[in-house]
């Protein structure tokens, strides 16, 4: 970077948000009678709704949601035009605002363009190879940990015991030290600032949602800016002390506070996501049994290879666990719609969009069209096969995001997961009850309304 970036400017000056007569052209629904309801009942199936939308109006279409109108874009061609952003139409920063503003503001996903392109660079020495073994070894030891404590052949809550387990390894590899007495708090603190992310109500007045997610963040600011005078200078594998100590382009230092989003935006992503992942694969892999056996041999033999332990140049020989991995993601993905902003307009599928509006593309509704995914409710981890995977669409995928904005922990997020399940399937199978499906409630992140009981079976 030559010269400081100010976001104020990457704008332009007179953009403005769009309403119902600039879209008018777009088909879709006509202007509701009241927005919270019609926000209340998308927000109860999303899925549904946006099914229903698309097979009404196709590919393109107006909403209208709490936060006003807006477009949506679907497909892998929309994912590809708003994700790659060749010609820097959309805005990350102006497209999650709305969302995050209050509670996770200037969070990576939160900056464009060059700010973010300067940000992501500094923060990326923190996912570099050799933190990342390091971060390995925590794993292996805070999972092995964990489970042990599991109750085994009785029922139990599997989403709660698994948030609390990557909180727990988000702790580790995030600061490097293990929760102390304000685990709870924090925990706490991060769902209140999760839920608020999609609250009705937009400000922190007493007794919402809001206000709750807003308390949130001030905890987290204190707990995390009383820890960085210790952080500066020191040594430590943890991301935290190296994004302390991680220099800029011009060899300057961030900030205490531009480490303090950063830091709360990434525990949240590496937390709720990786809860949420898990928790989609482990009911996955209990509805299709068969799939379970199949992971489980792969990893016996990888154990058996490597002396019972999962080092990190072993992690690429679990090859099927990553197949299955990326298909729950697939089918539950942790973010299932993806908003932006235009700031300057542009065309779809024949429409003229002018800039300023709301851009959605919807992460959920692409993984499950038949034409890229046959038999798309069927649960297949050999969709990922380089052979099946050839000819498919680049952007048919997208559940890290993509272009400039690809998730930076998304190697993290495969090496996290393939630690969690070699520990898991090489000592217990796991089962639901009978007859059990599960109902997740998708926004804004996937989790599942009951906790999704499981019992875990000794092999």
């Amino acid at each position: 970077m030559n010269a400081p970036v100010f976001p104020q400017d990457l704008y332009p000056a007179d953009l403005k948000a769009r309403g119902f007569a600039d879209l008018a052209h777009i088909p879709g629904p006509p202007p509701a009678r009241s927005k919270t309801w019609r926000t209340l009942k998308f927000l109860a199936d999303p899925k549904g709704m946006i099914n229903s939308l698309a097979s009404t109006y196709g590919p393109i279409f107006r909403r209208q949601d709490y936060m006003g109108w807006g477009v949506t874009l679907l497909g892998p061609e929309a994912n590809e035009l708003v994700l790659f952003n060749k010609d820097k139409i959309f805005s990350s920063k102006l497209g999650w605002d709305p969302v995050l503003e209050l509670v996770f503001p200037n969070g990576l996903m939160m900056m464009d363009f060059d700010h973010h392109r300067m940000h992501r660079k500094t923060l990326s020495v923190a996912f570099k190879p050799a933190p990342m073994k390091s971060y390995l070894t925590g794993l292996n030891e805070g999972i092995g940990r964990t489970i042990a404590r599991w109750d085994v052949g009785k029922p139990f809550k599997f989403y709660p015991a698994i948030k609390n387990l990557t909180l727990d390894l988000a702790a580790g590899s995030f600061l490097g030290l293990p929760w102390g007495p304000e685990a709870q708090k924090i925990n706490q603190a991060f769902t209140d600032m999760v839920l608020a992310s999609v609250a009705i109500v937009r400000k922190p007045l007493p007794f919402t949602q809001m206000r709750r997610g807003a308390q949130g963040r001030a905890y987290l600011c204190g707990y995390f800016g009383a820890e960085i005078p210790k952080r500066r200078g020191a040594q430590g594998d943890d991301m935290f002390t190296q994004i302390c100590n991680a220099e800029d382009e011009n060899g300057k230092l961030l900030g205490d506070q531009e480490i303090i989003d950063h830091m709360n935006f990434l525990m949240m992503a590496a937390h709720d996501t990786l809860t949420s992942s898990f928790t989609s694969m482990v009911y996955l892999l209990g509805r299709n049994p068969e799939w379970q056996e199949k992971l489980r041999e792969e990893v016996d033999a990888v154990s058996a290879r490597h002396g019972g332990t999962l080092g990190y140049e072993a992690l690429g020989e679990l090859e099927l666990v990553e197949m299955a991995f990326k298909e729950s993601l697939r089918m539950i993905p942790p973010v299932p719609m993806i908003p932006r902003r235009a700031i300057k307009a542009f065309e779809f599928k024949g429409y003229s969009i002018p800039a300023g509006s709301g851009v959605g593309i919807n992460t959920l509704y692409t993984h499950h069209m038949e034409e890229h995914w046959p038999d798309p409710e069927r649960f297949d981890p050999l969709r990922f096969t380089t052979q099946m995977s050839a000819n498919r669409h680049k952007y048919a995928w997208v559940p890290f995001g993509g272009g400039g904005h690809m998730c930076l922990g998304l190697h993290f997020a495969y090496m996290q997961s393939k630690a969690f399940f070699f520990q898991l399937l090489s000592q217990y199978r796991i089962v639901l009850p009978e007859g059990y499906e599960c109902d997740f409630r998708m926004v804004p992140i996937p989790r599942p309304k009951d906790g999704l009981p499981i019992t875990l079976v000794a092999r």
